[in-house]
């Protein structure tokens, strides 16, 4: 069953904050993890994946090449409930700051009379060539800041690089989105270290800025893992859409990121080399 955003206040578990809403700029998430629209074999299907999912937001790339299906003609937000869901404008495909600016612009237009929520907020991509498609430091620095001063709650898809990510956060991000590993690759959190230590900076200047993992997840696991690092979200498109079974990899990211959620906050045991015994040595029966 789909869930609603979440209010201030509302905790159905309140010995945990693992239902507690993510809160990203002006925005509250009961979910925390955000799905993409991309590669679906149908918007039906994409429509059944978000729905299994979980998730209170999807990101949407803006330009009109990606918003309407080119084998139907059918309009990608005509299978998007704006009662179930939150619309993330994302720059997608841009290589520049100036047009990463400008289409961002783009999909505030669009949304802020469309009844969709999230006009205010953008996914921001600005990305430096088309082999990697991993983001490019000084446009995407750029970018923030003339979006920051035009008054969008930025959400910001960065490279694992943590004095990027403090410059990214002190210049108004409303929360960073480092690559676990290249988009669409599969390849899972491939520098784990380095998450730790985002998430240890970051967070030890502001315990709620929101840290995202974005892109490279291949399976449940795989959000499992970045969830247990301490990360406030995961988004993902790619490891759904590719999957044999849409629906049912859907679901599965959905409880992984539960599931990781819950991990982090319970802490997991120390690895040892040896062995410890599960039971106590003493009181044995002497045979």
């Amino acid at each position: 069953m789909k869930s609603s955003p979440l209010s201030v206040g509302d905790d159905p578990h309140p010995a945990t904050d693992t239902n507690r809403p993510l809160k990203i700029g002006s925005l509250l998430l009961s979910s925390r993890l955000i799905v993409g629209t991309g590669k679906y074999t149908s918007l039906e299907l994409m429509q059944q994946c978000h729905a299994a999912s979980g998730a209170d937001v999807v990101t949407v790339a803006v330009r009109r090449e990606r918003l309407v299906d080119k084998n139907s003609g059918r309009n990608i937000l005509d299978f998007i409930d704006p009662e179930k869901f939150i619309l993330l404008p994302n720059t997608a495909g841009c290589f520049d700051a100036d047009e990463a600016v400008r289409v961002a612009r783009l999909g505030r237009e669009m949304l802020k009379d469309s009844g969709y929520r999230g006009a205010g907020w953008v996914k921001l991509e600005c990305l430096g060539d088309t082999r990697t498609l991993l983001p490019e430091p000084v446009g995407t620095l750029r970018a923030l800041d003339a979006l920051v001063a035009d008054g969008f709650e930025v959400l910001v898809y960065c490279s694992d690089d943590v004095m990027l990510c403090k410059r990214i956060k002190a210049a108004g991000a409303a929360a960073v989105m480092p690559a676990g590993s290249p988009i669409g690759s599969g390849q899972g959190v491939l520098n784990a270290n380095a998450i730790r230590i985002i998430v240890e900076m970051l967070k030890g200047e502001d315990a709620d800025y929101p840290i995202i993992i974005d892109a490279g997840v291949g399976t449940a696991s795989d959000v499992a893992i970045a969830m247990e690092l301490g990360v406030d979200g995961v988004l993902l498109n790619t490891a759904i859409a590719g999957a044999g079974d849409p629906v049912k990899m859907a679901h599965a990211m959905r409880l992984a990121t539960e599931a990781g959620r819950l991990a982090y906050q319970a802490g997991r045991i120390g690895r040892k080399l040896y062995a410890t015994a599960s039971s106590p040595w003493d009181g044995r029966v002497n045979t």
